[in-house]
């Protein structure tokens, strides 16, 4: 995981259009300290089914900003908002069982569930986190196809370490059939990007394929 949960700023809404202006303004309350208000105005979105209300009064218990703050009723809260398609509450179950936190024991096996819960709906992080269990396997099963698959999906969505790693693989064929042009792409990609490191693997490369033989 990228960031401990209690450092994540509370989500925006997910839902409706006509959610979305009371959980702006709660989530303004929040950031400007009132947590009475912002407190009061999850409770009544979350009453009214709103997962990214349930997910913000789960961090709101886990930083015990509420009365009687509980961790299983941020559990409670954050596997509802998960369950009801909140990516973010995916990766906070995931980063939860990783770590141990909120009366949990560690949990690879669990963490990499919700992990691919979250990847299969978008989430680059968690596309990031599976590959990763699967290449040292952690967690998961050691599979290098499976860690290719899923560092290429978060390399097509925009994440540089992701694209350096893809070209690393096609470079050696780790998970992949070996491919020095498709190598080059990636680590072309990641050096547009800024990935240290990356526009050496350029010249590398290209040296490489020039010498090579023509099939």
């Amino acid at each position: 995981m990228n960031k401990p949960l209690w450092m994540v700023l509370l989500a925006l809404a997910m839902g409706s259009a006509a959610a979305q202006s009371p959980l702006d303004a709660a989530v303004a309350a929040y950031q400007r300290g009132d947590l009475t208000q912002a407190r009061s105005a999850f409770l009544q979105l979350s009453a009214r089914g709103v997962p990214a209300a349930d997910y913000n009064l789960a961090v709101m218990h886990l930083r015990r900003e509420m009365p009687a703050a509980s961790d299983s009723e941020a559990l409670r809260l954050m596997t509802r908002a998960a369950d009801g398609g909140f990516v973010t509450a995916m990766v906070g179950l995931a980063e939860l069982h990783e770590l141990g936190r909120a009366g949990l024991k560690v949990d690879l096996a669990q963490s990499v569930l919700w992990s691919r819960r979250a990847a299969e709906a978008g989430s680059v992080d968690a596309q990031v986190d599976v590959a990763t269990a699967h290449y040292l396997g952690r967690g998961a099963a050691k599979d290098l196809a499976l860690a290719a698959r899923w560092y290429r999906l978060a390399a097509q969505r925009g994440d540089v370490g992701a694209m350096f790693i893809t070209a690393s693989f096609y470079e050696s064929g780790e998970g992949v059939e070996r491919d020095l042009a498709e190598a080059r792409y990636w680590y072309a990609a990641a050096a547009r990007n800024g990935e240290p490191g990356a526009d050496l693997k350029v010249k590398e490369l290209d040296a490489k394929l020039a010498t090579k033989p023509a099939s």
